[in-house]
């Protein structure tokens, strides 16, 4: 591997690259079958991603003639990496059987080690050879939709596909890794104003908010909505906010501390909730939730903009469904894509039906909308959430982070990259955006 990633450094050439012998194992984070069982009996929020998540030598693969082997010069930490490494909702290597069913491609995938990770920057090493659009050489990004594109209801909307997977979550060979496996559908562009790490975060989240607020498959943003934003300086809040400041429309964010409201101000969202300082408790106890508090809430959401969202993008499931079903005006649409507080959702329908609300189910993004948020990373219309950097050997750490919501926007993770910082190929367009805001949540992290 150190010969490949002299070449990269060095900015070596396709037909050079492509000479260079590939390794017979490469450096990833794992979680292991026998270790499914490990959390037994522990309550979710004292399980230790820094004992299930490994990092050591694993074989690598034989290429499918739709696949690409990607050098990985940084990926990032998503939920999904957290749940797998705390075997929540359940195992993965359940995931990775079915998939092994499905032909000899997919039996590589069903191994008794789990390579994880959903993101991904780097550069194409090989390709094989139904590959027509990438080469080796070429700078790309990774988005997650795993799709098999002979299967027919794979197409219209891959995200309808009966066999859509997310890459690194429900298939191995993940972006936590020096080396990727993954389709050729999955690679697109690389931001040439970023660096690796700033480039390695954004394809699940971004896409995910785009497919939520922009694309026409979930709840599109007009001039002028009112968008209610659980999170907003997360992950995927972090990027709802922009497409809504991009749209016309009006955030309102709702986060958990007086640096995260300065955050935003800083981002351009000046209606923003301290939740905490606010105080709610949406729930009384475990089974009953409290209808003052989400009237509450919705007093304080028109006081700062007038009138109740039109939109709210939720995501925290359990904790915040009941108050985000209520406080969406008439008509309104409260699209979710996610339940980070637990998946078992309550909410008094009466203030769905009785108003005509409606909820929107929505799962990552299909290859045109992510191809088109990376279109608008590139163009430096979205920011690059970037608050922190772990190196690979400290995967366990960085997911721990995640875990317990210690960090603000996204956490990426250096793989082959030697250092932050390299990568940049356009210190134009990154001057045009401006370092100042490019760099706006380390800043704030700092």
């Amino acid at each position: 591997m150190s010969e490949i990633l002299s070449a990269v450094i060095a900015g070596a050439g396709g037909d050079e690259l492509a000479a260079l012998p590939l390794p017979e194992s490469y450096r990833a984070a794992f979680v292991r079958r026998d270790e499914a069982d490990m959390f037994e009996g522990v309550a979710s929020t004292d399980k230790d991603p820094r004992k299930s998540l490994h990092v050591g030598e694993v074989p690598l693969p034989e290429l499918a003639p739709d696949e690409a082997y990607v050098a990985v010069m940084a990926s990032s930490i998503n939920f999904n990496t957290v749940w797998t490494s705390i075997f929540e909702p359940l195992p993965t290597f359940g995931f990775l059987d079915r998939l092994g069913r499905e032909g000899v491609w997919g039996a590589r995938h069903a191994l008794d080690y789990h390579v994880v990770g959903s993101d991904a920057s780097g550069v194409v090493l090989r390709t094989g050879s139904l590959v027509r659009n990438w080469k080796p050489g070429d700078k790309v990004t990774v988005h997650c939709n795993y799709v098999d594109d002979q299967d027919p209801s794979a197409h219209d909307d891959s995200m309808l596909a009966d066999t859509q997977r997310i890459w690194g979550f429900e298939s191995n060979f993940g972006g936590l890794a020096d080396i990727a496996v993954v389709k050729a559908n999955q690679l697109m562009p690389k931001p040439a104003h970023l660096s690796w790490e700033e480039a390695a975060i954004n394809a699940l989240c971004n896409s995910t908010a785009y497919r939520m607020l922009v694309s026409h498959n979930g709840a599109p943003v007009t001039q002028g909505d009112r968008v209610l934003v659980w999170g907003a300086s997360g992950g995927l809040g972090s990027y709802a906010v922009q497409y809504v400041l991009n749209a016309g429309g009006t955030p309102v964010g709702v986060v958990s501390s007086p640096e995260k409201v300065d955050l935003l101000h800083d981002l351009g969202v000046e209606a923003v909730i301290d939740r905490r300082a606010a105080g709610y408790r949406f729930w009384k106890d475990e089974h009953t939730q409290d209808e003052a508090e989400w009237r509450r809430f919705g007093k304080d959401i028109r006081s700062l903009v007038g009138a109740d969202p039109d939109i709210v993008f939720e995501h925290p499931g359990r904790q915040t469904m009941g108050a985000s079903v209520f406080a969406c005006r008439r008509a309104g649409t409260i699209v979710t894509c996610a339940a980070t507080s637990g998946y078992m959702i309550e909410y008094d329908n009466r203030h769905l039906w009785m108003k005509l609300k409606t909820i929107k189910g929505s799962h990552f993004a299909n290859y045109r909308e992510a191809w088109d948020a990376n279109r608008l990373v590139c163009e430096g219309k979205i920011l690059p959430p970037l608050s922190a950097v772990f190196p690979l050997e400290q995967v366990g750490e960085a997911a721990t982070q995640v875990h317990h919501n210690l960090h603000e926007g996204k956490i990426g993770v250096l793989c082959l990259a030697p250092g932050e910082g390299l990568g940049i190929d356009d210190p134009e367009l990154r001057a045009k955006v401006g370092e100042d805001r490019i760099t706006l949540f380390r800043r704030h992290e700092a």
